[in-house]
């Protein structure tokens, strides 16, 4: 792997003015473009639950916008690579990497409802658009996989630290159910607050026979 393929695989040494500082410029080049999109990844887990160190900046997109958004960073001096054309484009500026994905797992696409439902949250003194609490949850249940215990762990602080709203979560949750189901479950376990209504439900959804 030569050196340009690893800072694109997992960026590069930074200080936090610097991240700030892409960060900024990574929403101005999508925001110029009238480019739907939301933050998710840690930036989002770190606005609404734990704080925890993030390397790269995620920004949820719809598939119709990757070469728009990626042509948007170009502009910026970012430099490019188009990483996986059915999920994932890449961009790269001072070591911080900028994923734009567009399909994440389970075949979660960006919608008009997430869009709607999205929030203003400060990051580091940063205000900035991020994907909303209930399907960040949902998210993170379907990514979540043996070597990344993070999003695990970001679902459930979010899910002890927010108001949410069970009804969305619940429909929302029925792509990765029985992932989302045992999450919630076991955030039950650790005496966070999650309605016994929506885990029946989830369950009945799952079992109906």
């Amino acid at each position: 792997m030569t050196d340009e393929q690893l800072l694109f695989e997992r960026g590069g040494d930074f200080d936090e003015p610097t991240f700030l500082r892409v960060l900024g410029e990574a929403i101005g080049a999508l925001d110029a473009e009238n480019i739907p999109f939301v933050l998710m990844g840690g930036i989002a887990s770190t606005a609404m639950g734990r704080p925890r160190f993030t390397h790269d900046i995620d920004a949820f997109i719809r598939p119709t916008d990757g070469t728009a958004a990626l042509d948007a960073l170009d502009r910026r001096g970012f430099a490019t690579q188009q990483t996986y054309p059915d999920w994932l484009f890449k961009g790269l500026k001072d070591g911080v990497l900028v994923d734009l994905i567009f399909r994440s797992k389970g075949d979660i696409y960006l919608d008009d409802e997430m869009l709607e439902r999205a929030r203003i949250e400060e990051f580091l003194g940063q205000k900035i658009p991020v994907i909303s609490p209930e399907d960040l949850v949902v998210i993170k249940a379907l990514v979540h996989d043996e070597h990344m215990p993070r999003h695990w762990h970001d679902a459930l602080a979010i899910i002890g630290d927010v108001e949410l709203d069970w009804d969305y979560l619940l429909r929302r949750g029925q792509r990765g159910a029985r992932r989302v189901l045992s999450l919630l479950v076991y955030a039950q376990s650790n005496d966070l607050i999650v309605p016994a209504s929506v885990i029946s439900q989830l369950y009945d959804k799952i079992y109906e026979t």
